[in-house]
């Protein structure tokens, strides 16, 4: 069990550390682009998010903070792949709820889509896409890895 949750936390740690720096460098690029095209001043977060902080740094910190905690929580959450009692549906499932919770949590808070509720549907539905694409990808890989246990276990056999 010990071995588990440092096994979890490791993934939370690196992919947090992955994700933060990969946001950064994207905000940086974009900001950059946006800056050098003539809009001077540009920082790419809603102005009603970066009102909640006392400076533009401070907030673009935060809002790199948050894209760190989203990737933590995508790659903490694979454990649940790893509990065997559970199918694959079952596994999914919990997993897609879990990181939805935490990514809506934050996409409101990140994106202030509670002041614009007609961006949550489509935020969410790009999610839902996402997250499909990712399942037909993990069950494709699955049933592969179970055909060539299976051929592997009856060549043995023969």
């Amino acid at each position: 069990m010990k071995e588990t949750v440092k096994m979890i936390l490791k993934r939370g740690a690196v992919s947090f550390a992955l994700s933060a720096i990969i946001g950064l460098l994207v905000n940086l690029i974009v900001d950059l682009i946006v800056n050098s095209a003539g809009n001077t001043g540009f920082i790419s977060m809603p102005p009603e998010a970066r009102a909640l902080f006392p400076t533009p740094a401070i907030a673009a910190y935060v809002n790199v903070l948050l894209y760190g905690a989203i990737g933590a929580t995508f790659a903490m959450m694979t454990f649940l792949f790893e509990i065997d009692r559970l199918g694959f549906l079952i596994q999914s499932i919990l997993y897609f709820i879990l990181t939805a919770m935490v990514l809506a949590a934050i996409t409101v808070f990140l994106w202030q889509l509670h002041r614009h509720p007609q961006a949550l549907i489509p935020t969410l539905a790009g999610y839902a896409v996402t997250y499909f694409i990712m399942f037909i990808t993990q069950y494709r890989e699955l049933k592969k890895n179970i055909r060539e246990i299976n051929r592997d276990l009856m060549s043995a056999e023969g």
